[in-house]
């Protein structure tokens, strides 16, 4: 072999070895690289462990605090607010009734023709209404007198399947989803805007006195009969239906609790005692903290960098306004310390809140075999391309971790409030089984179906069989919006014409 084939042969090798040198040092980089990844992964399974004794711990915390809560005004992380409803619907309510649902950026007006227990509802009918962005932001007055414009529209389409005793005045329930301290069943100031609205002249002001005033400007002759918030709503609808209804959960872009308390086991009661001898209680437990509860780094920074930190802590783990920016923060860390999607840092997975939870469920559920909705989602909404089937199913496993936190402590939550009433054990009535039926609204319950099944399954693990056997979670669908038609029923002015 000549010299010049000599040479080239041992340039070759050279680089043979190079390129060789290079694979092992990319590989070895990846492999640490993922080695740190997995690191990160493990630590976010630890931290974020919900065994059934820390869930027990949690369940006793929450029957604590809401003792707590009924003892004195703020007592408690809980509010335990009386919401001054004592008496739910029994299902033989006849009439016509209306509500109102004014929760965010929409408003719903609602009318339902009750038919008393063997008709229930013969007819309903709903049309939601737009609020203008600038009424959000305006006075009183407008946004008040826009709303009513509305029901009195609506009032004016009634046909004549809807029926309105001669003499009597049409009735509303009002659904009023922002923070009231009731006074009455039929009245409440307002302690704050929320979700937008920042309108002068209305906080400490009676919402029930605002909306009456407006809807005489508009010459309709019409009375709030009941004064609401949503879980109050979704607890009258499931009541409506099922007479074992004793609890409700709203889980959806927030969370909150309400349920049946005895009267004389409020000692912040000052009143007299109901006839009914009952209390719904609207718990506010969004709220709740405790030391038991799994909190991470990651739970810790998002909750510094909200609009209300030291708030809302309960709601912040379990909710699915902020589920998904959970698993956004843990995906940010493995992109910064294990270059999971590269060398760079994907910029729109720096940008809060954009994965949401609808999202991330959508991840969580893939069962295609290479996990092509992960793919596209990544690509979709983080600007993140050509991920490995590796990486798809580690975005898949922060999902689960996420979610099955966030849907055990919900679990743990609910049997906190069975324990306060007495419910966690199997009850007897005579010879049969006491049934407690919790009725639950929200899309994340809904449509998050390994949340809701985790959250089940959970439950039915913490209770035991023979518990578990008489307790019924059931879905209300939209039990707000007809709930407070429901409870404008149950309030009704002419109750006692009718019983007498």
């Amino acid at each position: 072999m000549g010299k010049v084939a000599v040479g080239a042969a041992v340039v070759c090798a050279a680089a043979a070895c190079a390129v060789a040198a290079l694979v092992v040092r990319h590989r070895m980089r990846s492999s640490g690289r993922w080695a740190r990844a997995m690191e990160i992964l493990k630590e976010l399974e630890e931290n974020c462990a919900t065994p059934i004794g820390k869930l027990r711990q949690v369940a006793d915390a929450m029957t604590v605090e809401m003792l707590a809560g009924l003892a004195s005004e703020g007592g408690s992380k809980l509010k335990m607010l009386i919401s001054y409803v004592d008496n739910l619907p029994k299902g033989d309510e006849t009439g016509l009734f209306y509500a109102l649902d004014l929760g965010g950026t929409n408003f719903r007006v609602l009318r339902v023709q009750l038919g008393g227990k063997g008709g229930r509802v013969v007819k309903q009918e709903f049309e939601e209404v737009s609020i203008p962005p600038n009424l959000m932001v305006g006075s009183s007055s407008e946004l008040f007198d826009f709303i009513a414009a509305a029901l009195a529209k609506f009032v004016a389409s009634e046909g004549e399947e809807f029926h309105l005793p001669v003499g009597r005045q049409r009735e509303l329930g009002f659904t009023f989803s922002f923070p009231v301290k009731q006074t009455s069943i039929s009245s409440g100031t307002l302690i704050k805007w929320t979700k937008g609205f920042a309108i002068n002249g209305t906080v400490g002001e009676d919402v029930v006195a605002e909306l009456t005033k407006a809807i005489e400007r508009q010459g309709l002759d019409m009375r709030v009969t009941a004064l609401v918030n949503d879980t109050i709503g979704t607890l009258a609808g499931g009541r409506y239906y099922d007479n074992d209804v004793v609890a409700a959960v709203i889980l959806g872009t927030g969370t909150n609790a309400a349920y049946v308390e005895h009267a004389q086991a409020i000692p912040k009661w000052h009143g007299l005692l109901p006839k009914s001898g009952k209390m719904v209680i609207n718990m506010e437990w969004g709220n709740f903290r405790s030391s038991h509860l799994p909190i991470t780094e990651y739970d810790q920074a998002l909750d510094a960098e909200s609009l209300n930190p030291g708030e809302q802590i309960f709601e912040k783990l379990i909710s699915g306004m902020y589920l998904g920016e959970i698993v956004r923060r843990v995906l940010l860390k493995m992109a910064e310390e294990a270059a999971l999607f590269g060398d760079s840092i994907p910029p729109k997975l720096e940008v809060q809140f954009i994965l949401r939870t609808p999202d991330m469920s959508a991840m969580h559920h893939d069962t295609s075999s290479d996990l092509r909705v992960v793919g596209t989602k990544l690509k979709d909404i983080l600007g993140i391309s050509n991920t490995s089937l590796k990486t798809r199913k580690l975005v898949v496993k922060v999902c689960d971790i996420i979610a099955k936190r966030g849907a055990r402590l919900a679990a743990a939550g609910i049997l906190g409030v069975l324990k306060k009433q007495g419910r966690d054990t199997a009850l007897r009535d005579g010879s049969d089984m006491q049934r407690t039926v919790i009725a639950m609204d929200g899309g994340l319950y809904e449509h998050y179906t390994i949340f809701s099944n985790c959250l089940e399954t959970t439950l039915r693990e913490m209770l035991g069989e023979e518990a578990t056997a008489s307790i019924v979670i059931k879905l209300a669908s939209d039990g707000s919006g007809i709930g407070a038609a429901l409870l404008a029923a149950s309030h009704s002015q002419y109750l006692e014409l009718e019983e007498s």
